[in-house]
This record gives structure tokens, C-alpha cells and sequence, in this order.
């Protein structure tokens, strides 16, 4: 009976830790990647376009996490974050990707 209370208190804390984080990146992505992902500003693939992702994603995510923090294109380097880590850069690029 233990056992069936700490699994199920574990996968309450996993499921609020999951619902979380979406929320973070979503709050990350509402502050600094809208202003080009929601509008394809500059060049910037959209939001939810997987067309525009996919050659993109094919490139590797270590290629993708380099052009945000580097700069790509119209992009500066860091995008609009620049206090994002490499998680959340990953966490915001599938995000948008999806």
C-alpha cells in the first residue's frame, strides 16, 4: 500500500513538474520568440509550421542551439533571451517546432 501512495505521489509531481515547465517555456517564449516565430518576421520559420522546421530540424538540434546563440541570419545572437540557457534554447526550439 506504501508503495501504491509514493507511486502516485510521484507521478502527481512529475505531472505538475511537466505541466510547469510547459508553462515556463511557453512564458519564454511569449517574452522573447514571438515578436518574429508568431509572424515569420525577417525570415523566421512560424510557430507550428513544421514544413518551415523540418530542414531546419534536419540540420541537428547542437546545429540549432549554435545559430540561437551565435545569431543567424536576421536572428541576434541569443535571439530575444539573453539569459536562456541551452535547456531552455532546446525547450523553446521544439516548442516552436511542433
Amino acid at each position: 500500500m506504501k508503495g501504491l501512495i509514493a507511486g502516485l505521489a510521484l507521478t502527481l509531481a512529475l505531472g505538475l513538474t511537466t505541466g510547469a515547465q510547459a508553462d515556463a517555456v511557453k512564458e519564454r517564449y511569449d517574452q522573447s520568440c514571438t515578436y518574429c516565430h508568431s509572424s515569420g518576421a525577417a525570415g523566421a520559420p512560424k510557430t507550428g509550421d513544421q514544413a518551415a522546421w523540418k530542414p531546419r530540424l534536419e540540420k541537428g538540434m547542437d546545429t540549432l542551439l549554435k545559430h540561437v546563440k551565435e545569431g543567424y541570419n536576421a536572428m541576434p545572437p541569443g535571439g530575444m533571451c539573453g539569459d536562456c540557457s541551452d535547456e531552455e534554447y532546446r525547450a523553446l526550439i521544439e516548442h516552436m517546432s511542433k
